[in-house]
Order: structure tokens, then sequence, then C-alpha cells
């Protein structure tokens, strides 16, 4: 009889755990993705120039509202002060704010920016509802609440320090 020599064995690679694998975290991935653009919010940050250039014509209104622990000043960058809005007991009066920037955009209709000047230690949450005020009004149209447009361009700066605004801080 014939000794037979041992065949060398095949060796099969399996790779269909890996493609399951693969075909899993793609769609993990690719569902994950979409959530992340739900969140953003366009900002503007204050340009390094410290003034107008030469040729352009001033504009009409430069609004700006400075937020501080205990008021709101909303001033012209051109004139100065228009209004101050003192805090109540319960904090800061976000809907006087907003009653009293819908004068002013009925006054001036063309213009949608506005510069929110913070103190140093603003917190977020203050941040988000003043920038809330400033963008929104809130309408009823057909028994319904909807929030038309305010003011939706909005930079952000440093608010001025007391000396800086000659007490107005």
């Amino acid at each position: 009889m014939r000794r037979r020599k041992p065949r060398e064995l095949e060796a099969d690679l399996d790779m269909t755990t890996f493609i399951n694998l693969m075909v899993v975290l793609l769609a993990f991935l690719l569902v994950t993705s979409a959530f992340t653009e739900l969140s953003r919010l366009q900002v503007n940050l204050p340009s390094g120039g410290g003034g107008a250039g030469g040729a352009d014509a001033p504009k009409p209104l430069v609004l700006e509202i400075s937020i501080y622990k205990d008021k709101f000043v909303v001033a012209d960058r051109q004139s100065g002060p228009m209004k101050i809005v003192n805090a109540t007991p319960q904090g800061l009066d976000f809907k006087s704010l907003n009653e009293y920037l819908v004068g002013v955009k009925a006054s001036y209709p063309a213009i949608t920016e506005v510069t929110l000047l913070l103190e140093p230690d603003t917190d977020y949450d203050t941040l988000i509802h003043t920038m809330d005020s400033v963008r929104y009004k809130p309408r009823e149209v057909n028994g319904k609440w909807i929030k038309a447009s305010l003011f939706p361009d909005i930079g952000i700066g440093d608010a001025p320090t007391a000396a800086e605004a000659g007490g107005a801080a």
C-alpha cells in the first residue's frame, strides 16, 4: 500500500463577519452625521477694522445691545444710547427688550443687523435668551403663534466697561 503525502491545508478567509460589521458601522455614521448639522447657529463676529470705509455711506442705524448683569443698553453706534431696559426682581427683562425692538424694527424695517455686546462673565443662557429676543417677535396668525423675523443677523462682541461707556454700564 502506498502512503499518501499529507495535503497542505488550504486556508479560507471568511470575510462575512467583517463585512457585516462595516455595514452596521457605515449606517451608524451616516445617521449620526445628519443630526450634527441641525444645531448649527450663524453668528457674525465684528470686523477688526475700527471705522467704516470712506466711500460707504453711513447706515441709518447701527444697532448695538450691551448685556450687563442688571440691564440691557440699546444703542445706536453712531448716536449713542437709545433705551436702557432695567432688570426686574426675577432677572433680565427679555420681554421688554423684545417689545422695544419691535418698535425699532417698525421705524427701520430695512435693518436686519444687530450686535450683542457681552460682559466677560455673561452666562450662556443669558446670551441665548437675548438672541431669541432680538431675532424673533412672537405673532399670532390664524390662532397659531409664529416667530416673525426681527433682527436675524447677529454679531457678538465685548461690552464696554463703565469707564469706557461713560457710566452706561
